[in-house]
């Protein structure tokens, strides 16, 4: 690998090539179906990545975070919707960054639609959030007497503009694979046209619907009657999307890797500098197994295919436990480099923060 000689620390290694075919792809499919493409960003959170959406034509982003949203509007985003229920705690920058960004904001109470609206002094979009099975935040769609208080307040601020309705079908992470993801986004979509049939006589002007996740957005072959979808995985995939059938191998744009500190011969285990707060702890259920990534050995172009039956199987802070085959076992020498697949990118992003390309080249993430 070529840039081995630069790695000392757990090192997230980007393919920019495939990230930049992944980040076309789903850009050609929305362009496709007429459906606008606003890319969730907390997974790669890299104004120079960033970039890279702007040469497939997307000008409108989604992000998780005030914080986010304020690094992106300095690397000149000007469309930004923050799909996370509003904190009425951040307010005065809510407000200062409604005065130079087009902002969406995400509420599910009419106390939350209020108060942001008494602390605006510009304008800003304003989006409910509707649970379509995922039970994790938003007012459930097949109850649309809960919404209406929402529309109420909606109706009466000044500075909010009411946009649509915005959902994110999470579940489709846990689909035992493509067929059943497809039909969990199907529903899904259903289930917010459903809802805007409801609701729409209430609503001063046209109910957008925003909705995607990327199992349903790669493998649905219709993205379905929505305005706009919110995908972010995407763009480096993983070991959680490969089993659900949403990419190839081949299609996985990100590894991290690790150099080996220890080897256990007896177990077959060799221990990686490459923990929990490198990895993070979210896993992946392969067969009877629970693990937290998979392992490839460095290639020439970057990483091979992954070793059939290596895996991550322990973290801790600090400490990997890879577990690998006899014959694998056997090409491994301490103070080698192992990469590792991550079952989850995203927080791996997060812990990392900075990405080496593979020509050598480092990428920096926000701080």
């Amino acid at each position: 690998m070529k840039t081995d000689a630069l790695i000392e620390q757990p090192t997230l290694l980007l393919d920019a090539d495939r990230a930049r075919a992944n980040i076309r792809r789903m850009a050609e499919k929305a362009r496709r179906q007429g459906v606008r493409l606003r890319p969730h960003f907390k997974t790669h959170q890299s104004a120079e990545i960033g970039a890279w959406f702007r040469e497939e034509g997307v000008d409108r982003i989604t992000v998780s975070s005030v914080s986010m949203a304020e690094y992106f509007a300095a690397a000149g985003w000007q469309d930004i919707t923050i799909a996370f229920p509003a904190n009425l705690r951040e307010r005065e920058r809510i407000r200062r960054l409604s005065q130079s960004v087009r902002l969406g904001l995400l509420a599910e109470s009419a106390e939350t639609i209020q108060a942001l609206d008494g602390a605006l002094d510009g304008e800003a979009g304003l989006w409910l959030k509707v649970d379509v099975g995922t039970g994790r935040t938003g007012l459930p769609w097949d109850r649309p007497e809960t919404f209406r208080p929402l529309l109420a307040e909606a109706r009466r601020a000044k500075h909010l503009r009411l946009r649509g309705l915005l959902a994110h079908a999470g579940h489709t992470y846990h689909a035992a694979g493509p067929d059943e993801v497809v039909a969990l986004y199907r529903q899904s979509v259903q289930r917010m046209q459903a809802l805007r049939d409801a609701l729409q006589p209430e609503a001063d002007a046209e109910l957008l619907l925003s909705a995607g996740d990327t199992p349903g957005c790669s493998l649905s072959p219709e993205l379905g009657q929505v305005e706009e979808i919110r995908p972010g995985n995407f763009v480096f995939y993983d070991v959680q999307q490969m089993r659900a059938g949403a990419c190839t191998v081949d299609q996985i744009a990100a590894a991290v890797a690790c150099p080996v500190v220890a080897l256990h011969p007896e177990r077959r285990e060799a221990v990686v500098y490459g923990g929990a707060v490198h990895l993070s702890k979210d896993t992946v259920r392969l067969g009877e197994r629970t693990v937290f990534g998979l392992v490839a050995f460095p290639g020439e172009k970057g990483w091979e295919l992954p070793v059939e039956g290596g895996c991550v199987t322990r973290v801790s802070q600090e400490h990997g436990i890879i577990e690998l085959p006899a014959a694998a076992f056997e090409r491994v020498r301490v103070g080698d480099l192992l990469c590792v697949l991550p079952a989850h990118i995203c927080l791996v992003v997060s812990n990392l923060r900075r990405y080496l390309t593979l020509d050598g080249q480092w990428i920096e993430a926000m701080g």
